[in-house]
């Protein structure tokens, strides 16, 4: 017999409700800090690793056109993101970050303390290991 105890899925999948639950929350207290909604700081985040189109953004967020609409109008009039055509689709626009828009991605994550704290409280080879797992488990196309 081993000396690794069994985890079965159950508990991961607790595990990981309880880690998401307490990772919102500190994301959510961290948006609201730049006077953002949580959708409007996740949109954001999401724009961080590359423009995407409308419809991108609505699949990517798991909610109506009309609400990622009213999102981006929001965001566009604070000068966090702006609309452009797509090079490959002239039909097609295009949600760019601004500059002042990554600002409030990186002040968002940075006020993110109990998230800090807990990631910080790993070593360098744990930290490793939890990029690799959650790669492995959550990235499309792994």
């Amino acid at each position: 017999m081993s000396g690794t105890p069994r985890v079965d899925t159950a508990q991961l999948m607790e595990l990981l409700a309880v880690s998401l639950g307490a990772y919102y929350g500190d994301f959510t207290e961290a948006a609201a800090r730049e006077n953002l909604t949580a959708s409007q700081g996740k949109t954001l985040s999401v724009l961080r690793r590359r423009p995407a189109a409308m419809r991108e953004l609505a699949r990517t967020l798991s909610c109506d056109a009309s609400n990622v609409t009213g999102i981006i109008d929001r965001l566009e009039k604070r000068g966090l993101v702006h609309r452009e055509p797509s090079p490959t689709d002239r039909r097609v626009k295009n949600v760019v970050l601004t500059p002042e828009g990554e600002r409030a991605v990186d002040a968002i994550r940075a006020n993110m303390h109990t998230t800090q704290a807990g990631l910080a409280a790993l070593d360098e080879t744990e930290r490793a290991t939890l990029h690799d797992l959650l790669s492995r488990t959550f990235e499309p196309g792994r």
